[in-house]
């Protein structure tokens, strides 16, 4: 029975984070094409800012509530849950308006010496009130994730997803906006009110989700202590995500310079970084919509076996995770290398962005393997070794983007060759921390006979659709990226697990 919940939780999750990837993929090409390069390149700038500062909020939140919700429902203790979610509400409130009023006053000197762009003090402003929005949203979040309730609540993200598109258009047509500068901060003010929509519906679907909860006998515990037993899980987590933030906002931040010490003007940089982050990349990692999936439903499921010391079932899961993370990886860089062109002029009209998603896509095998570690370890509740190990691939990552970025010839590609590098030492190092605590014997062989079959199926492939609907590239690549991902789905059960 646990067997099943998890696969049908991970595949109703998975097909409800398609929807809202494909929602959001189409989002990313309507916006490329109202602001162009140069304002997805803004645009880019200011996400990290939002991401860091959210990170700063709410990082491991989700998580922490997720498993202590688990634990709690399993005991049948719901008052301790309802209690849980009210503290933490409490005390996010505060903690996330004050960290949203300090940005807002902050956002002109972010602007200047941060991001070196004036442009973005409004897009900044705008994305305070959204901090606080998610930071509750998410509280809601892992509440769902830990009693198994996740239909609703995934409903939900669609329709946000959804309503972005519609939202943006109203606000360009309202304000009449035609600058990058208004683009970009009309941008951020729909994502703003898509994320008060998303926090009141699951504030709704909550509170009549606790009428039909039962109720319990047993004394719930101090509210002081309800609120330890969250933040002890989520601090190390919150600090990882943080710190992490802050190594990639610098990263980030870090990229135009070494671009213009490489000879690029800043408008040439900004748009060479919106169409290989933009748009290039946007691309190549849309199938990590899956591995987010499995992350968010891996915590608790091995939370609780580990809890069992089912060490066996638990070996079982992590090989089977990180096997269909390995073969989503294979066939979107086999995709990415067949037709990389085509899939620039499908999503994004444009014919100069194959070279870029070539050389994002090879490190897909890796990086997709490599982001299945966080949700693996945190699942062994090894949430110290997450931030000592993310912190060393942050450091190894600015000091790439350093050197690669800054070589006139190689210029924004050192972007995907920092990729392939900082994913590769993340998953050596994380791996290794797994296998001090879970024998998992992982096949080699496995590994080079899944590589030399993505290989063969490239090589297949291409002699096969070589000057076949040339004149139909939508079809052709639809077709293509069908055929490819269902070869891998079918190789997905083959392979001998060893023990």
């Amino acid at each position: 029975m646990k067997e099943d919940s998890f696969l049908k939780n991970s595949v109703l999750l998975t097909a409800s984070n398609i929807t809202t990837g494909i929602l959001g993929f189409i989002f990313s090409i309507y916006l490329s094409k109202l602001i162009g390069p140069v304002g997805i390149g803004l645009y880019g700038l200011v996400m990290p800012i939002y991401n860091l500062f959210i990170c700063l909020m709410t990082a491991g939140i989700i998580a922490a509530i997720s498993k202590v919700s688990a634990i709690y429902k399993v005991k049948r203790q719901y008052n301790n849950i309802s209690k849980t979610i009210k503290s933490v509400a409490s005390f996010n409130v505060i903690w996330s308006i004050a960290i949203g009023i300090m940005v807002f006053f902050l956002a002109p000197y972010i602007s200047k010496y941060g991001i070196h762009d004036m442009r973005t003090v409004n897009a900044i402003r705008i994305t305070c009130p959204a901090m606080v929005f998610i930071a509750l949203s998410n509280i809601l979040k892992g509440y769902f994730f830990g009693v198994s309730k996740i239909v609703v609540p995934s409903f939900i993200d669609i329709l946000e997803k959804a309503m972005r598109i519609i939202t943006i258009t109203l606000l360009i047509i309202f304000f009449k906006a035609n600058s990058i500068t208004a683009l970009v901060t009309l941008a951020y003010l729909s994502l703003a009110i898509g994320e008060l929509q998303s926090l009141i519906l699951l504030f709704i679907y909550y509170k009549n989700l606790s009428k039909k909860t039962p109720s319990s006998a047993d004394k719930p515990e101090r509210a002081s202590q309800l609120l330890f037993n969250v933040l002890i899980i989520a601090l190390p987590l919150c600090i990882n995500g943080f710190l992490g933030n802050l190594f990639g906002t610098a990263s980030t931040l870090l990229v135009p310079r070494r671009l213009a010490s490489a000879g690029f003007d800043a408008s040439t940089a900004l748009g060479m970084i919106g169409k290989f982050t933009g748009m290039a990349l946007t691309i190549v990692t849309f199938p990590m919509i899956v591995i987010m999936s499995i992350n968010s439903l891996i915590v608790p499921d091995l939370s609780e076996t580990i809890s069992r010391r089912d060490y066996y079932n638990a070996s079982l899961r992590i090989k089977k995770v990180m096997k269909i993370a390995f073969l989503l990886g294979l066939a979107t860089t086999v995709v990415c290398n067949l037709i990389p062109t085509s899939l620039g002029q499908m999503f994004y009209s444009r014919d100069d962005l194959g070279a870029y998603i070539k050389i994002a896509s090879l490190s897909a095998p890796i990086f997709f393997t490599s982001s299945t570690m966080f949700g693996i370890l945190n699942g062994l509740n090894k949430q110290s070794i997450i931030l000592r190990n993310s912190l060393i691939v942050s450091a190894i990552e600015i000091v790439c983007l350093y050197i690669f970025i800054g070589i006139p010839g190689v210029n924004i590609m050192g972007y995907g060759i920092t990729l392939f590098i900082s994913s590769s030492i993340s998953l050596f190092i994380n791996l290794r921390e797994v296998q001090k605590h879970i024998y998992l014997n992982l096949s080699k062989s496995n590994i080079i006979i899944f590589t030399l079959l993505s290989i063969l199926i490239f090589m297949i492939l291409r002699g096969l659709t070589t000057n076949i609907l040339n004149n139909f590239i939508t079809i052709r690549n639809i077709a293509l990226i069908l055929i490819t991902f269902s070869i891998f789905i079918i190789l997905s059960f083959f392979g001998i697990e060893e023990d």
